[in-house]
């Protein structure tokens, strides 16, 4: 195993107290600011990199994915569910499983995967310890608990085959490994666990899969971006100055690794807590796949048919300054 300090540049300073779910979308990389509620864009090659502000909801905003086929349009983790933000402003909910949760809970990252379903995790808003569950949202909008009693729900990260997804649990310090079925979005037994972390290295939160299938992880706490082998070797580890890194994305045709941080909890931040920061590698990651569903309204109150307006705001807003 290898360290280095890395040679991060502050790519934006946006002071975001929670930036996280980095993810690159065609030609420009898109990630959130979870407590604010927000999406920014920041189009590749920009200079200076200015993000464009693409929405505000009025509840916590945890990841986006594209949805294929309708340019413009999310599928998001947000509040207590999974929802559909479009091109033209609209909310629709497809589920809000975590308001039937028996502490109040919100949504937290999420991802696609190369089958085209929407997996996302949860946790408490005070952290209690089994509280946390991982959802799939399948191509007909259904939003299904696939695992329970974890508690911080970070990550998942795909393999490109999309037979093997990654999880972290933050809490725990713990990297879980799940086997998928590929053509049914079905887990092939249950989770086992790829790797343990000690208190002194941090907890793992966001992570990514390389274009040599090795898995990068933020490690919140230690100031530092892991990247394992897939059997579990610990490869190297890459010190970035900040303490609370979030979430790590792989520019697809570059050398970059780009990384999301947090204020929050920083005694004392300086310009790179709460930024997103550049790194150079020596690998590339792949693109964010997209949710492809197959839009069904549901019956009353499955939390499927009732589109709304209100509390979200698209396209047109100024530049973060």
């Amino acid at each position: 195993m290898t360290s280095t300090a890395a040679s991060a540049a502050v790519l934006v300073d946006g002071g975001y107290e929670l930036a996280e779910g980095g993810r690159w979308v065609d030609d420009r990389y898109v990630y959130v600011d979870i407590l604010s509620g927000r999406l920014f864009e920041l189009r590749d090659g920009a200079r200076p990199a200015t993000p464009r502000q693409l929405a505000v909801l009025d509840v916590p905003l945890g990841a986006v994915a594209p949805v294929g086929g309708t340019p413009g349009a999310w599928i998001a983790a947000a509040g207590t569910g999974i929802a559909l933000l479009t091109a033209d402003g609209v909310l629709e909910w497809l589920d809000r499983p975590e308001d039937r949760t028996p502490v109040p809970s919100r949504m937290n990252d999420g991802v696609a995967d190369p089958g085209g379903r929407f997996w996302a995790g949860s946790m408490a808003y005070d952290g209690t310890r089994g509280a946390g569950s991982l959802y799939r949202t399948d191509h007909d909008g259904t939003v299904v608990r696939v695992l329970d009693g974890l508690t911080i729900v970070n990550g998942p990260a795909f393999t490109a085959d999309g037979t093997t997804m990654y999880l972290a649990d933050t809490a725990a310090g713990t990297i879980l490994r799940c086997r998928v079925d590929p053509d049914s979005g079905d887990l092939s037994g249950g989770p086992e666990t790829f790797a343990r972390l000690g208190e002194a290295d941090g907890s793992p939160d966001g992570m990514t899969v390389d274009d040599e299938d090795c898995l990068w992880v933020a490690m919140w706490g230690a100031g530092a971006v892991r990247r394992y082998h897939p059997d579990g070797r610990l490869l190297h580890t890459l010190t970035v100055p900040a303490p609370h890194p979030t979430s790590v994305c792989l520019h697809p045709d570059d050398n970059r690794l780009l990384v999301t941080t947090a204020r929050y909890g920083v005694p004392n931040p300086t310009v790179a807590s709460g930024a997103v920061l550049s790194v150079p590698v020596p690998v590339r990651g792949t693109p964010a796949c997209s949710w492809r569903g197959r839009r069904q309204s549901g019956p009353p109150g499955s939390g499927r048919a009732g589109s709304r307006r209100g509390g979200v705001y698209f396209q047109g807003t100024p530049p973060v300054e």
